[in-house]
């Protein structure tokens, strides 16, 4: 284990062994941009605001994608009909309106992708409001009494 003289970095490598391959290949994507000569306007290598984000539903031509991100995730395509999540127009996660299968791609930061698709299906579904909630909870009590 490490001790106090650890940087955070170095103890978060060697607690999540996960983490160390999202930076080796975060490193390989920087090195291959700085090699091709594009760099961000903002003279870093591209920070996680210069991701465009979206969600949409699944279409037909979504389907070999889906199926390398459940290999990737080690699951199966969750059940139709979906909500999928693109982050610079590669496939990341994918929700299942159904019954809230979720998978999403291991090797990339996608919690909140999935927390985007969560959100979007509440909306879609309209979602339980806390005065739904509190009315639902009034009912039971009501037909409970």
């Amino acid at each position: 284990m490490c001790d106090r003289h650890c940087s955070p970095t170095v103890a978060g490598m060697l607690l999540y062994p996960s983490l160390r391959a999202e930076l080796a290949q975060s490193h390989s994507d920087a090195l291959r941009r700085a090699s091709s000569g594009r760099t961000q306007a903002s003279g870093g290598v591209g920070s996680p605001a210069d991701v465009a984000i979206v969600i949409r539903p699944n279409r037909p031509e979504d389907e070999r994608a889906l199926e390398r991100l459940a290999g990737l995730d080690s699951a199966s395509v969750p059940a139709a009909p979906l909500l999928v999540a693109e982050a610079d127009g590669a496939l990341r996660a994918a929700l299942s309106l159904r019954d809230g299968a979720v998978i999403a791609d291991p090797f990339h930061r996608t919690a909140p992708l999935v927390s985007l698709l969560v959100a979007r299906s509440q909306q879609l579904h309209g979602g339980p409001s806390r005065r739904r909630r509190w009315l639902a909870r009034l009912r039971l009590a009501i037909v409970g009494a």
